[in-house]
């Protein structure tokens, strides 16, 4: 006879999330996991499948919850706006909380082993579905004339995206708030004029 589920699916998920996100997927053991959901391995197994499967789980939710920022910021009305909204926002994400600093997905599996290569992969995808979204608001701020036709949006959306990973990588490394904004605050600087800036 089989026995019903006796934990918070969400709990559990949420206690696994923290953890890949202090110690990377490699570094995470089961019984780091086990011990921060207070769960049994058999229990986890049976709630999420496996490790990586667990991994992809977290990860959503962690987009989900911690960067709802990214689509306020492509809803923005210029693309310097975009840029400075995310920028801003990617540097209290990384400082926000003194026990797992960075971003889960640039930090989470920067290297791995045979093993974990396809949670490694699914990062690398993860980056470039962002990456993308970037590019397509950057295109439309050129058509639109927000930024001038000699803008390439490529160029761009891969630049902030350079800025945002390095960021995730110095604040794991110990970077305080008050020196990623200064970074923050020089990105900004090195941003094609405004339509409105131009000839001036």
């Amino acid at each position: 006879m089989g026995r019903h589920r006796q934990f918070d699916v969400d709990h559990v998920l949420d206690a696994a999330l923290c953890v890949f996100w202090r110690k990377g997927y490699e570094g995470t053991s089961y019984t780091d996991l086990t011990e921060a959901a207070g769960v049994e391995r058999p229990a986890l197994y049976a709630a999420f499948g496996n490790k990586e499967a667990l991994f992809r789980q977290a990860l959503k939710r962690y987009s989900e919850r911690y960067l709802d920022f990214i689509p306020e910021a492509l809803a923005l009305p210029t693309a310097r706006e975009v840029a400075a909204h995310i920028l801003r926002h990617t540097v209290d994400l990384n400082t926000r909380f003194p026990d797992h600093q960075g971003c889960l997905g640039v930090t989470g599996a920067l290297a791995v082993s045979d093993e974990g290569e396809p949670v490694r992969q699914a990062l690398i995808e993860f980056r470039a579905d962002g990456e993308a979204l970037l590019r397509q608001r950057f295109e439309r701020a050129r058509e639109e004339g927000d930024l001038p036709p000699t803008a390439n949006p490529e160029a761009l959306a891969a630049f902030l995206m350079a800025v945002t990973h390095g960021m995730s990588v110095q604040a794991k490394a110990g970077f305080d708030r008050a020196k990623l904004l200064a970074v923050a605050e020089q990105a900004l600087a090195a941003w094609p004029a405004e339509r409105e800036q131009q000839g001036a």
